[in-house]
């Protein structure tokens, strides 16, 4: 017995503890999300060749798209619940797994329908980066630190974006589109070998010193109730809290539904932009949505700082200031310099990033860590379902009416959400967390 004790204390101080251990695991994160972006945005940049290559019409293209957002809409809560149940590191390593093998099999598509099933299996399968984004600031920081580690988990969803132009363009160039799509796949599953060697709950990560384990539970959260899936559902669905997120978001998502998957076809269509210039250009918006990433969680501390805003009303301004700036994607409609129009859409993405983090934010302030996955899944959800038919209203006006008329709209959406927000999660009176 001692010779076991004694063995067991010998093993604990020869691990190795690394410092800061939870911004390692959030980097960790933030890489297969940005993996998960490259991924679902090669279709975006490929949209041009495709149409020509397999003869898709700009409505059959929106139908691509759009199985795509009804499967990320549909699963969204699905993906939450399971991670809530069996473990993040588990829930979303299989996902990725399948949304890897999913953009792999793009490359043998002959038409439309073979993509838009394709883009269905893969929606259903990166649903699960939104519940995962929640779970991972929830696990592995307490609530002081989760509307800066919120905003640095964003720049996952954007750097990715990011990156997909030139990276698409450079595989393309090299393998044709078939192997674009090949070589992103095997980066996803490079990635889930990484996620599989190194991510461990809090509580049994071998690297975690002690001190930051009590410094990650200092706020002595209940541990995580797990429910059936529809209980789960019912219980979030009565909390009027939830709406106050939920509408938000979908007033949200059409302007990154159009940033991800239509804003290359747009400049091809109205700026007569190649594929190499489109690579040049359309990676813009989304370093301006990782700065709007990094920026929200910090802004939030100004309003602290400066207007003595309780923690949950900081990040209710921080998102309202997101939705002021998406007031240029207006502006969009009355200018026909393209340059112009990659700044004035990129100063969308910086707003839009800031909204999006901070409705994350809320999820993981407003809901025990047993909820948090599904809640965030659900939220998801109802951003997904504007996002789908937002995109299919795109693939039937477009060619009749323009882009622009849709740009306005856009311009003004999140300034709808903003008053929901207020209304329903803002604290009304003035106490410091």
């Amino acid at each position: 017995m001692s010779q076991g004790i004694n063995n067991d204390v010998a093993a604990a101080s020869s691990r190795r503890i690394i410092k800061k251990l939870r911004w390692w695991m959030l980097v960790l994160f933030l890489f297969g999300v940005t993996v998960n972006y490259i991924t679902r945005n090669s279709l975006g940049i490929l949209a041009p060749e495709l149409k020509t290559s397999l003869g898709i019409t700009t409505e059959q293209y929106s139908w691509i798209v759009g199985a795509f957002q009804l499967a990320y809409t549909l699963f969204q809560p699905l993906c939450g619940w399971l991670i809530d149940v069996i473990g993040l590191k588990i829930g979303f390593m299989v996902c990725a797994i399948i949304w890897a093998l999913a953009c792999i099999f793009h490359a043998g598509a002959s038409s439309w329908l073979h993509l838009a099933i394709l883009r269905f299996t893969m929606g259903a399968s990166e649903a699960a980066a939104t519940p995962a984004n929640a779970k991972t600031i929830g696990e592995w920081f307490p609530k002081s630190e989760r509307p800066v580690a919120a905003g640095w988990a964003g720049v996952g969803f954007s750097i990715g974006a990011m990156l997909a132009p030139p990276i698409i363009y450079f595989a393309h160039s090299s393998f044709g589109w078939q192997g674009a799509f090949m070589f992103t796949g095997v980066l996803a599953l490079l990635w889930v070998i990484l996620w599989w060697a190194f991510y461990h709950n809090p509580d049994k990560h071998p690297n975690l010193s002690k001190e930051e384990l009590a410094f990650i539970q200092q706020d002595n959260e209940p541990p995580a109730v797990k429910l059936p899936f529809l209980t789960a559902l019912k219980t979030v669905s009565k909390n009027k809290r939830f709406y106050g997120i939920a509408i938000p978001a979908f007033m949200a998502e059409p302007a990154w539904a159009v940033l991800s998957f239509w804003v290359p076809l747009y400049l091809a269509k109205e700026h007569g932009m190649d594929l190499k210039q489109i690579a040049m250009f359309a990676w813009l918006p989304f370093l301006a949505a990782d700065l709007g990433s990094i920026a929200s969680g910090y802004l939030t501390k100004l309003y602290t700082r400066w207007f003595g805003c309780t923690r949950v009303n900081s990040v209710v301004a921080s998102s309202v200031t997101g939705a002021f700036l998406m007031i240029s994607l207006a502006v969009v409609a009355i200018t026909r310099d393209p340059y112009i129009t990659i700044v004035l859409i990129s100063i969308g993405g910086f707003g839009h990033q800031i909204i999006s983090c901070m409705l994350s934010a809320l999820v993981v302030e407003s809901f025990d860590k047993g909820q948090m996955a599904t809640v965030n899944g659900m939220r998801g959800s109802a951003a997904w379902i504007a996002s789908f038919l937002f995109s299919l209203l795109i693939g039937v006006t477009a060619d009749k009416i323009g882009f622009n008329p849709l740009f306005i709209a856009m311009g003004f959406f999140d300034l709808i959400g903003a008053l929901f927000l207020v209304a329903f999660i803002a604290e009304r009176r003035a106490k410091r967390a």
